[in-house]
């Protein structure tokens, strides 16, 4: 438990916070699994690269990481002053989100339940 004021407890949390430019993606309609195999070709690229693979893969969770990268990328250039010459993909992981639960009538009165798994996408990039 930390000591102190609440106040000099926030300003502690404040200035260990990350100030790498970052965008989040929440309640994406795509499951963690599907968008990990996206986002595992992207880790670690730089941003034009990353770009040009998230533009040809035919998976549905690559347009939602492509819009989501545009975001980060300008959250850099207007937030942090970066050059987007100068950027890379630091981190981009996928967390699991609420499932919602629907049913799917069967055969001789019985029901499937589908579940429509969501997830919450992150991406940080950083300067090289």
């Amino acid at each position: 438990m930390a000591k102190g004021h609440r106040s000099q407890i926030k300003r502690e949390r404040n200035a260990q916070k990350d100030t790498r430019p970052s965008a989040k993606l929440s309640y994406a309609r795509v499951s963690v699994q599907k968008a990990c195999f996206v986002l595992d070709a992207i880790r670690g690229k730089d941003v034009q690269t990353a770009l040009a693979i998230l533009e040809y893969n035919p998976r549905y969770a690559s347009s939602l990481i492509k819009k989501l990268i545009q975001s980060a990328i300008a959250n850099a250039e207007n937030n942090n002053g970066m050059n987007s010459e100068n950027l890379y993909v630091a981190e981009c992981y996928a967390n699991k989100g609420p499932t919602m639960k629907r049913i799917q009538p069967r055969a001789q009165g019985r029901a499937y339940r589908i579940e429509k798994r969501t997830s919450h996408i992150t991406v940080v990039l950083d300067e090289k």
